[in-house]
């Protein structure tokens, strides 16, 4: 019998993401453009929703946040292959900026592989400020479009949310989910 405090609406938001994952991903590969759209703004809305419920509703968790941090990486991982495989034209005079962004953000999970043996689950508020630019950007990027302005918008926020998530990294000796950020982490230590 499955525990009703997993049993949230925003945990099966998550779950949702994470096991629509290998669908989304097969019509990338198969270049169905059109639906891979479509389970792509499922999944950012969805990425949107569930924190916002779980934080309206005081239905944040643990196993919750660690679910969406990982819902999250697939849903990256389904952008970018997205960009790959439909907007490679689009991105091509962008994309040494574009690796820089993906290897930074990648590096965050992998440096708390590394150290605390999980998936970052930190959603510091830069982090979370960042995923709706980025989502909003990759909406835009295949309903509309490519923006070169927005682009550099969300890089630079992605590059600055992605240094900061490695420095509280490197100040924790836990991983503690939901952080807001470098100073309150700095702050809490003098205390």
């Amino acid at each position: 019998m499955i525990d009703k405090k997993l049993l949230t609406v925003p945990n099966v938001l998550s779950f949702y993401r994470l096991a629509s994952f290998p669908f989304v991903l097969y019509l990338a590969l198969h270049h169905d453009e059109r639906l891979f759209v479509v389970f792509l703004v499922i999944n950012l809305v969805t990425d949107a929703l569930d924190g916002f419920i779980a934080r309206t509703f005081n239905q944040k968790t643990e196993i919750g946040a660690r679910l969406d941090s990982i819902a999250d990486v697939g849903t990256y991982i389904l952008a970018v292959t997205g960009i790959f495989v439909f907007k490679m034209q689009e991105f091509n005079p962008y994309m040494t900026s574009f690796i820089v962004l993906i290897v930074l953000f990648f590096s965050t999970d992998i440096l708390s592989l590394i150290k605390f043996k999980r998936v970052s689950s930190l959603h510091l508020y830069s982090w979370k400020i960042g995923g709706y630019i980025q989502g909003g950007f990759f909406l835009v990027l295949f309903t509309i479009g490519f923006f070169p302005a927005f682009y550099y918008f969300t890089l630079w926020w992605g590059i600055l949310s992605s240094l900061e998530n490695i420095l509280v990294q490197l100040f924790l000796s836990e991983m503690k989910s939901n952080q807001k950020g470098l100073y309150w982490v700095l702050r809490n230590q003098r205390l």
